[in-house]
């Protein structure tokens, strides 16, 4: 029962941290939108989506749970539950969880300077873009680590096959 705690733990503080992340991100950009407004309103379409973008690690969070539910409810079901498969997904999703936080983070913060320089009328939408998607590289690298885990989990691959 202990290890099926540690489990649900982990899923929650996963969905946690990645929410607040993804929550923290949309507002640095929304603040600045807001901002850019002023000076150019003809950018709002480049604001928004440089808006969006904080939100896809709030997606790998998603995909993090279902993957994690998914797993823990096979490992219930065949009685494979041990304390080694139990801080194995909590690790995952702790992972998960503290990368997206701080990837949708630092992400928005690139965004919002893209936002800024697109109000002031420079045209650097593109280059915006690219620079965002390397903060978010890492929540990408993150969810495929938790994958990685969750294959390796003891007793998931005798399931499996």
């Amino acid at each position: 029962m202990i290890n099926e705690i540690l489990i649900y733990v982990g899923i929650a503080i996963m969905v946690a941290l990645i929410g607040i992340g993804s929550a923290i991100g949309v507002t640095i950009c929304g603040n600045t939108t807001v901002g850019a407004m002023k000076k150019n309103p003809g950018g709002l379409g480049s604001y928004i989506g440089l808006s969006a973008l904080p939100s896809s690690q709030g997606l790998y969070g998603f995909v993090g749970f279902f993957l994690a539910t998914n797993l823990v409810t096979t490992l219930i079901q065949n009685g494979a539950v041990n304390a080694i498969s139990a801080w194995a997904i909590f690790g995952g999703c702790l992972a998960l969880g503290v990368v997206g936080l701080v990837s949708a983070i630092r992400q928005a913060q690139v965004c919002a300077n893209g936002i800024k320089t697109i109000g002031n009328g420079d045209n650097v939408f593109g280059a915006t873009m690219v620079m965002a998607v390397f903060p978010e590289l890492y929540a990408i690298l993150a969810l495929l680590v938790v994958i990685l885990i969750f294959g390796a989990v003891p007793g998931w691959v005798g399931i499996a096959a």
